[in-house]
């Protein structure tokens, strides 16, 4: 009888326990042992990443803190919102009127000594449309961002956004109010789409096309959208300003790009971040002069 060498024989298919696997199906993998959280964070890391990142976000990620900042800002938002519209009260909750005129919140050139307003005015908004787009794009897009990101590079992106929006609109847009958080939304989708620009071919092709598409085809109702409001639309009451899209997506290319595309990296010795840092203060510098010395507003 011809000797078998046990060490040279194929091991059988069995679990820890010793019990044999009935087939191929039976075999262990790790996808179905991976709970919703580590589903949920594989699907982002797809999304978010490029391929040689995955891995070190999947190696740290977890549900824990979620995404707060994001959160909490659209309850403040939705918040005070619910507030004017009660307040003073309009007809399908359209609150464009005296309530959010007078509100210590709201941007208008003649009030811009009280510099919160530069700020504050995110947390109002002209009615149920702008308020529900507003809230739902930055869900959409600040979630998985803070989930891949953290909350303070979000943070930071988005009141960039905010604070460069209205500071382009009382430069080129000096006459004109302004409410609502479009200039933090477009920050987040200015920072991400030139992630998905630049990282194209390390994500998935297909849906790489279709997060283009889909940002280009949003900006591009929404800016129709506000163009049209601004110029054509004769509603009575104060004229809101759409320079604030200008500003935020500028600030979320430049800025935005840096943050979402550094991952996993030392931002304080990407020369990137430096020069848009500096960039974005003397843009700052050079709008509070002329807001102080040179705007032709009240």
């Amino acid at each position: 009888m011809e000797d078998i060498d046990v060490e040279q024989e194929e091991p059988f298919p069995v679990d820890r326990d010793g019990r044999r696997f009935r087939g191929e199906e039976d075999q262990p993998d790790n996808d179905r042992e991976m709970g919703c959280c580590e589903k949920f964070h594989h699907s982002m890391s797809r999304w978010m990443l490029p391929e040689e990142l995955r891995e070190k976000y999947l190696e740290r990620a977890n549900c824990f803190p979620p995404p707060i900042f994001i959160i909490l800002i659209s309850i403040a938002e939705l918040a005070v919102f619910i507030y004017y519209a009660v307040w003073k009260p309009q007809k399908q909750w359209v609150t464009l009127d005296e309530g959010i005129w007078n509100s210590p919140l709201s941007y208008k050139p003649e009030s811009r000594k009280e510099a919160w307003r530069f700020l504050s005015y995110m947390f109002v908004h002209a009615g149920v449309q702008h308020i529900v787009g507003n809230l739902v794009m930055q869900l959409l897009v600040g979630i998985p961002l803070e989930l891949v990101h953290k909350g303070f590079e979000v943070g930071m992106v988005y009141l960039s956004g905010v604070l460069a929006g209205s500071l382009a609109s009382s430069i080129f847009d000096p006459f004109s109010a302004l409410v609502g958080a479009s200039g933090g939304v477009y920050a987040l989708l200015g920072g991400y789409f030139m992630n998905a620009v630049v990282n194209f071919r390390e994500m998935i092709p297909l849906l790489g096309i279709f997060r283009i598409l889909a940002i280009v085809i949003f900006v591009g109702s929404d800016f129709g959208f506000a163009f049209y409001r601004r110029f054509v639309s004769q509603e009575a009451g104060m004229q809101v300003s759409f320079v604030a899209h200008f500003g935020g997506i500028v600030a979320g290319m430049t800025i935005g790009y840096v943050f979402f595309s550094a991952y996993n990296q030392k931002l304080l010795k990407d020369p990137r971040f430096w020069l848009c840092i500096v960039g974005y203060i003397l843009c700052v510098i050079f709008a509070v002069v002329f807001n102080i010395f040179l705007s032709p507003a009240p």
